[in-house]
C-alpha cells in the first residue's frame, strides 16, 4: 500500500467517525446503532484512533470554535446521496462538497459546533460557562451558557444588541442616556431603564421584566411586560404577557437550575446545554414524568444519577460524554 492510500484510508477512516458520532448524539439513536459503534471502533486501532479524534472534536469545538476552525479548517460533510449521472456526477461533486461544507458551518448539525453567525460574535460563551460584559453606557451584561452576542455600532437615536444564540441579562443603570433594543430573531426588545432577560433557543424567544419595563416588537404585534412578567413570541406572533417567580426566573444567574412539573424531555434538554456530550433519554417513556427540584449548575452529573434513580432508569457512560438513560 503507498503513502498516498494509507493517507485516504485515514480520511476516510475520520469522515466515518465523524458522521459515526452524529448519529450517536442526534437522540434518534437506538441501542442497537451504539452497539454497531462499538463494533466498528473494535475493527483495528486505527478505528479506535479516528472514534476518539472525532469525540475530542466535539468536546473541543464549543471552547475554542474560532481557534478550532482556523487550524482544522471547515468541517467538510458528505452530500446527501442523489441519483446522478456520471457527467453530472463528476462535474457537480465539487459543488456538492463545497455546498455540503457551507451548511455544516452555517446550521451545525445537532449544535455539535457554534454555527458561523455564532464565531463571528463580539462576545462568546462556553459550555457550561458564564460571563460578565459590560456595553456602552454602562449597560451590564451576564452571559448565560452556550450564549453568543454581537454589537454593532450604535446608530440613531438607541443602542443595539443582538442575541445570536443562548440567553443574557441585560441591566441599565438609572443614568441610561439612550434606549437599548436586543435583536433576537427578528424581533426587538427595547428598554429605557430596566433589568431583563431574554433568551433565544432558536424555537421560540422569551423575554423577562425584573425591574422597569421593556417593550416587545414583533412584526406588527406590540407588547409590554412590567415587573415580574413574561412573554414568549414566535415568528407566528407574541404569546400572552404572564406573572413569574422572580427568583426561580433569574437562578441561572446563582449557578442553580429549578423546575416546577417540567416533562424530563425538556429538563434533560436544558442539561445539555450545561455540560459536554450529550444526556441522551432512550426509555421514551419517561419522557413526560414530571420534575421539580433546584440543581446546583456545577454538579449537573449528580442531577443525571439523581435523574436516573428516581426515575428507575439505568444510566450508560459512553465516550464523547454522551450517557444514555435507559
Amino acid at each position: 500500500m503507498t503513502l498516498r492510500e494509507g493517507e485516504k484510508g485515514t480520511a476516510e477512516l475520520k469522515r466515518d467517525a465523524r458522521r459515526l458520532l452524529t448519529h450517536l448524539v442526534s437522540g434518534e439513536a437506538k441501542r442497537l446503532d451504539f452497539d454497531a459503534a462499538n463494533r466498528w471502533r473494535r475493527q483495528s486501532p486505527a478505528h479506535e484512533a479516528a472514534f476518539t479524534e472525532a469525540t475530542q472534536l466535539w468536546r473541543d469545538f464549543g471552547a475554542a470554535g474560532r481557534d478550532l476552525l482556523a487550524r482544522e479548517g471547515t468541517p467538510v460533510w458528505p452530500a446527501p446521496q442523489v441519483s446522478l449521472s456520471r457527467r453530472a456526477m463528476l462535474g457537480g461533486s465539487g459543488a456538492l462538497a463545497a455546498a455540503a461544507a457551507a451548511y455544516a458551518v452555517i446550521n451545525p448539525p445537532l449544535g455539535l459546533w457554534p454555527s458561523l453567525a455564532e464565531l463571528r460574535a463580539d462576545y462568546r460563551t462556553a459550555t457550561g460557562e458564564q460571563r460578565q460584559v459590560t456595553l456602552a453606557d454602562h449597560v451590564a451584561v451576564r452571559m448565560n451558557t452556550q450564549t453568543a452576542i454581537a454589537v454593532p455600532a450604535s446608530s440613531g437615536d438607541r443602542d443595539q444588541v443582538t442575541l445570536i444564540a443562548g440567553e443574557a441579562s441585560f441591566v441599565m443603570p438609572p443614568e441610561a442616556m439612550r434606549p437599548l433594543a436586543v435583536v433576537a430573531d427578528a424581533s426587538l426588545t427595547i428598554a429605557s431603564r430596566a433589568r431583563f432577560d431574554v433568551r433565544n433557543l432558536g424555537r421560540s424567544v422569551c423575554v423577562t421584566c425584573f425591574e422597569g419595563d421593556v417593550r416587545v416588537e414583533n412584526a406588527a404585534q406590540t407588547a409590554t411586560v412590567g415587573v415580574n412578567q413574561q412573554l414568549r413570541y414566535d415568528r407566528d406572533g407574541i404569546g400572552q404577557v404572564v406573572s413569574i417567580n422572580p427568583g426561580e426566573a433569574a437562578a441561572w444567574r446563582e449557578g442553580v437550575l429549578i423546575f416546577r412539573d417540567k416533562p424530563l424531555s425538556d429538563v434533560i434538554d436544558e442539561l445539555n446545554r450545561y455540560r459536554p456530550g450529550r444526556i441522551i433519554l432512550v426509555k421514551s417513556g419517561l419522557a413526560q414524568r414530571s420534575v421539580n427540584g433546584r440543581f446546583s449548575i456545577e454538579r449537573i452529573d449528580d442531577v443525571v444519577a439523581w435523574l436516573a434513580q428516581v426515575y428507575g432508569a439505568t444510566p450508560r457512560s459512553l465516550p464523547g460524554g454522551v450517557t444514555l438513560l435507559s
